[in-house]
């Protein structure tokens, strides 16, 4: 039995995320695209593993999964395989032999999302599927100290759309929000990241940086008061899982 790891880069604009379960189960789906392609592929139903959860409509330039198969095509063969009938808006990039206990879901110790916000007066019209344009330029320098607050172990819970969750206590590593003129790129590295977290938290940097509302509202957030809410999610359109990091 092979255990197989792939890195995968999507565009997430057509999918219902990677994997929706539930009331809300669909077949349009990164993860079954790639199921479906292994089934014909290997004739096994495998059980396909991923570093991150991606939501709708969200891109990954790494989105990082593993799955065991009894196949004797050897590791080219099969990266040339899926990328021969994968669609076209899913690829391949990457593809190794682990050890029998690597799980990509389970072993994952962090991950790093990016988020492409337009600052140029004329919105590119080949960058509109991968870029949120703002029409007003944010204070960068007021959203910078106000991620400050957002760094460190806290309670995100106020930042996400969860229902059930063994723990909402995550812990973010750093936030870089870096301005080159035409765009705000924010990158956000934690240990893990709750249903909407990423657009919750970057929505609500946006809306302290264009003036409405104040920085003090992160610290609310993160402490529980009731009497505050997060900014809702930004367009998920901008949104890249960039990296999933393995120790």
């Amino acid at each position: 039995m092979k255990n197989i790891k792939l890195v995968l880069e999507y565009d997430g604009s057509r999918y219902q995320g990677w994997q929706r379960l539930g009331k809300d189960e669909s077949t349009n789906t990164i993860a079954n695209k790639v199921l479906e392609v292994i089934k014909k592929m290997t004739n096994e139903d495998v059980e396909l593993n991923c570093g991150a959860r991606t939501e709708v409509g969200v891109h990954a330039y790494g989105q990082v999964v593993n799955f065991k198969t009894t196949t004797d095509m050897s590791l080219l063969e099969i990266k040339r395989y899926l990328n021969r009938y994968l669609p076209m808006d899913i690829a391949v990039t990457e593809i190794e032999l682990m050890q029998e206990r690597f799980h990509a879901s389970l072993n994952a110790d962090s991950k790093i999302y990016l988020y492409r916000l337009s600052i140029a007066e004329v919105p590119s019209v080949f960058e509109r599927k991968y870029v949120y344009h703002a029409f007003k330029k944010p204070d960068v320098d007021l959203m910078k100290q106000a991620a400050l607050s957002m760094v460190g172990k806290h309670d995100f819970k106020n930042f996400s759309t969860v229902k059930k969750s063994k723990s909402t206590v995550k812990e973010v590593y750093d936030i870089d929000i870096y301005d080159d003129g035409n765009e705000i790129q924010f990158t956000i590295h934690a240990n893990d990241f709750l249903h909407n977290m990423a657009r919750m938290m970057i929505g609500t940097l946006i809306d302290i940086g264009l003036g409405n509302r104040k920085k003090e509202d992160v610290e609310k957030l993160l402490l529980g008061d009731s009497k505050v809410a997060a900014s809702a999610p930004v367009d998920p359109k901008g949104l890249f899982l960039q990296e999933v990091i393995y120790k």
